[in-house]
């Protein structure tokens, strides 16, 4: 996420090429982030209200026939939703009108296409039991790989258990459930508050436990803890929130834009506060599973402000990232012998740059895994993001990093990603999720970076001003969000929408001439 060093050969941009308006409106952004951090340090934004955990959670009270005020807020969040998306659609459709209508043909496949497709039959699994929710049973057999536990997380081991008690009991084969099923789901229900911060699994437990003898008093009390995370609109969040995602990044962009260091110190140790005993980081201090995604972010903002002074955290986060290092050279998401992802692969080549020489063999074997992921295009396989430009610019920066190390291979790869990002600038200036996409301001951040690594000027002002463009009076921005869990259901944490545009305005002014005195 650090700026890239330009080369000897790349000279710097002439700052007039650029809007005026520029340093003052990255000045404003930063303010309003810096007014984000809190005395803890953290940077703290709850996840807005989604369409899936609502409908869930509305089925749920009315199977239970409980909390009648909250069924009563819940429907008029479903109500008042205009969403376009299909999918989204028709199950507002089923919430609000209950009608067992089945869904178009090829509304599932498109919605697994979406997703990593090693994901594939775990996607159809809870799409069907979405449907036989409401009475609509599954068109094909259950696909036993649907539900096979090997080398999956924690969370995604709750999920597939949920969805499989789900199914098991919609289609009558109940003899498919068995006691470490239901000891899992249930021992997500000892704590307090929600499991792992996660509303959509504990309604998902719920939902399953729901279906079993005995469970009465837990689902009650789980249902509780649920409702307290209602929203003021009167629907339900995919998470509580993603404060350690949010306060890394703010980290990086609040770092390379000039923020305080008294600031930047106290970010610091909020975060180091969040380590975890194997040395990662999780996406939220109310969880405990760790990802290499945050933790690399979390590596690279403690580099940038002070290698010597956090030596023993960051190599604790390095040999959290290797230890899940599969034998293909590339990164998993969570845990060592899943799938390895081009995007994570490239978020944890990049953190581990600064250090060359110590990690060499595992960067060059990453940065190949990486070149043999991208697609012709120039894109990459589906990640945490609905914009293709996230895993494009996580890859050009680890990529570039050692102008040394250029192989043929890396330079095809930087060829394609700067290609697909040339030829996807919109009019406007701004780049959409996917090609043919509106502008949006976090998806022509990503661009923005990847554009400080190549020598035209034109389309970075071109896409600055189209950023400031997005800027609010009160100096946020404005932007539809890009995140996604699970892959590929969109979720909005507002925040983010500032944070991505400030790291590219901070690429930006390190690639831009300082102006004359």
């Amino acid at each position: 996420m650090r700026p890239a060093i330009p080369t000897s050969a790349q000279a710097p941009w002439p700052h007039e090429l650029f809007s005026a308006a520029i340093d003052g409106a990255t000045a404003r952004l930063r303010s309003h982030l810096l007014a984000r951090v809190g005395p803890d340090g953290a940077v703290r934004d709850t996840c807005r209200s989604r369409i899936l955990e609502s409908v869930l959670a509305l089925n749920l009270l009315e199977r239970t026939d409980s909390q009648p005020e909250r069924r009563a807020r819940l429907t008029g969040y479903l109500r008042a939703q205009t969403t376009t998306d299909p999918l989204a659609r028709i199950l507002v459709d089923l919430a609000l009108t209950r009608a067992a209508v089945d869904p178009p043909a090829g509304l599932a496949e498109a919605f697994v296409a979406q997703a990593p497709s090693f994901t594939g039959a775990r996607k159809h699994a809870m799409l069907d039991a979405i449907f036989a929710l409401y009475g609509l049973m599954p068109r094909r057999p259950l696909d036993p790989a649907a539900f096979d536990l090997a080398g999956l997380h924690c969370w995604a081991r709750v999920q597939v258990t949920a969805v499989k008690i789900v199914l098991a009991d919609a289609t009558g084969r109940r003899d498919r459930i068995n006691d470490d099923d239901v000891r899992t789901l249930l021992e997500t229900q000892r704590q307090s508050d929600i499991w792992e911060n996660n509303v959509l699994l504990h309604l998902w437990s719920l939902h399953a436990l729901h279906r079993l003898p005995g469970t009465e008093s837990v689902v009650a009390e789980g249902i509780a803890k649920a409702v307290a995370h209602q929203q003021e609109d009167g629907g339900m969040p995919f998470v509580g929130d993603a404060d350690i995602w949010c306060t890394a990044n703010a980290g990086v962009a609040l770092a390379i834009t000039g923020a305080p260091r008294d600031v930047l110190h106290r970010i610091a140790a909020h975060l180091l506060s969040q380590q975890q005993p194997d040395g990662g980081w999780s996406y939220t201090d109310l969880a405990h599973q760790t990802d290499v995604d945050d933790t690399s972010v979390v590596v690279q903002f403690l580099d940038i402000l002070d290698t010597g002074r956090y030596r023993e955290a960051i190599r604790r986060g390095e040999q959290s990232m290797l230890a899940v290092r599969n034998p293909d050279g590339g990164f998993p998401t969570y845990i060592a012998g899943a799938a390895s992802e081009a995007c994570m692969t490239a978020a944890v080549v990049d953190a581990l740059t600064t250090r060359w020489q110590r990690h060499r063999d595992v960067i060059v074997s990453g940065l190949e895994f990486l070149a043999g992921q991208q697609c012709e295009d120039g894109s990459f396989p589906p990640a945490w993001s609905s914009s293709r430009l996230h895993a494009v610019f996580r890859a050009l920066l680890a990529a570039t990093r050692n102008p040394r190390h250029q192989p043929a291979y890396l330079q095809q790869m930087i060829k394609r990603i700067m290609t697909l990002v040339l030829d996807g600038q919109n009019p406007d200036g701004g780049w959409g999720q996917q090609s043919g996409e509106p502008s949006d301001a976090i998806s022509t951040a990503y661009a923005l970076i990847a554009l400080c690594c190549q020598d035209d000027p034109g389309p970075a002002v071109r896409a600055a001003a189209y950023l400031l463009t997005c800027q609010r009076e009160d100096g946020g921005i404005d932007s539809i969000s890009d995140s996604v869990g699970p892959r590929p259901v969109r979720f909005t944490v507002p925040v983010l929408a500032d944070i991505f545009p400030l790291l590219a305005l901070g690429h930006l002014a390190h690639r831009i001439a300082k102006p004359a005195a």
